[in-house]
């Protein structure tokens, strides 16, 4: 992985380990969208119609690299500004009555419950899962089903410690159950592959800046087809609509048009996009930062992410502290949490390395958490072992 580093000019001058909390963009991504800039700035089309329907193009390009970092269709596939607004879209679009409950684990970060939250006036309440010493167990999920829970949403990697949950016993007791599976996997893709077909949920939602290493504001959320016909239909653009014989160019020109058509929406998962003109640079940025993932292999990072976690906790169990992060490979993810003792202490131990230039963070959910390390496919050896050095350092005063 060392030829991506050059990719990264984030990575000079310090020790950057936080894609948990917003990656580094890659020289790819910022220059896909100069590109696109530039040609915002001269419109170089003989109409700025054309020019219109190119950026779109430009745009969508997105979709199908996406798709295939799942193993999805693209159809399957809508642009969207981040996780939180995909995970926004899943809730208001699964159709519940009053009494329906929702289950998830108590370790979520908030945005997996806001959209639920916002639901307790139609009578939707919410139902957390308790962790066992930071794992999430399919047994104590499938214990706390009523006869009126309706959905299931998780994360697949946890936000605060990296726990990768069995994401594929989940949803095989969800389809058993007949239960809606919506999870985010913002902490996942990009370091750990997640094949939809292997795997199915009902909705997958992913922001661009994390593990993706895409420039702020754009991610996907993708919609399994056998969802769609049953899902409550979004709010609505003209570009929700399936396109005019001929194109949109060809239509604005035709003199009989009323704005109150007989419009036929796509039964595609774009529906789910605002249907106006969207976040273009983001969607340009994160097609090319999806293209060096793919590019470098799904695998070999994975691989390489493994080494470096651990490399990372044997060094900690040798430094005496505790990894909070669980060990076996099936529930790592690019994350490994460690602690000094209170939440306090990791706080002013987490100063001082941001103090040396090393980048980390301090995250908790329901008392667990500690010092978040970020561990991703532009790291190296040299960064883990920079780490390690300061905290012996540290630890020796």
């Amino acid at each position: 992985m060392l030829s991506a580093r050059q990719h990264f000019p984030g990575t000079l001058g310090k020790v950057f380990l936080d894609a948990a909390c917003c990656s580094l963009a890659p020289r790819p991504a910022v220059e896909a969208i100069e590109k696109f800039l530039g040609l915002a700035t001269v419109c170089p089309l003989a109409s700025s119609t054309h020019h219109h329907i190119f950026m779109d193009e430009m745009r969508a390009a997105a979709r199908p690299a996406i798709a295939r970092l799942i193993n999805a269709h693209e159809d399957e596939i809508a642009l969207v500004e981040s996780t939180t607004h995909g995970l926004a879209l899943a809730a208001n679009a699964i159709p519940l009555t009053p009494g329906d409950r929702v289950l998830m684990p108590d370790l979520e970060y908030l945005q997996v419950a806001v959209p639920w939250l916002q639901k307790k006036n139609a009578g939707i309440e919410i139902d957390l899962v308790p962790n066992r010493r930071g794992e999430i167990l399919i047994d104590d999920i499938a214990a706390r089903i009523t006869p009126r829970t309706r959905v299931v949403t998780v994360s697949s990697v946890q936000w605060s410690h990296g726990y990768r949950l069995d994401l594929a016993a989940l949803s095989r007791l969800c389809r058993e159950r007949h239960l809606w599976l919506v999870v985010d996997a913002i902490q996942q893709l990009g370091a750990i592959p997640l094949d939809v077909q292997e795997t199915p949920v009902d909705f997958l939602a992913c922001g661009g800046h994390k593990w993706l290493n895409s420039p702020y504001g754009c991610g996907f959320l993708y919609i399994h087809p056998d969802a769609m016909p049953r899902l409550n239909p979004p709010l609505a653009g003209y570009l929700s609509v399936e396109p005019p014989s001929g194109g949109w160019g060809e239509y604005f020109q035709t003199p009989s048009i009323l704005p109150t058509g007989d419009f036929h929406y796509t039964p595609q998962a774009r529906r789910y996009e605002h249907g106006g003109t969207a976040n273009y640079p983001g969607a340009v940025g994160l097609a090319a930062s999806l293209k060096l993932i793919e590019d470098l292999g799904p695998t070999n990072i994975t691989a390489h992410i493994y080494a470096l976690t651990d490399r990372l906790i044997a060094g900690l169990d040798a430094l005496s502290l505790e990894v909070v992060t669980p060990l076996s490979h099936e529930n790592r993810s690019g994350i490994v949490t460690f602690s000094a003792g209170a939440a306090d202490d990791n706080v002013h131990l987490m100063n001082h390395l941001l103090a040396a230039k090393i980048l980390v963070s301090v995250r908790y959910t329901a008392n667990v958490g500690g010092i978040r390390v970020s561990c991703h496919f532009y790291n190296s050896e040299e960064d883990i072992d920079a780490l390690l050095a300061e905290l012996k350092r540290l630890r020796s005063r």
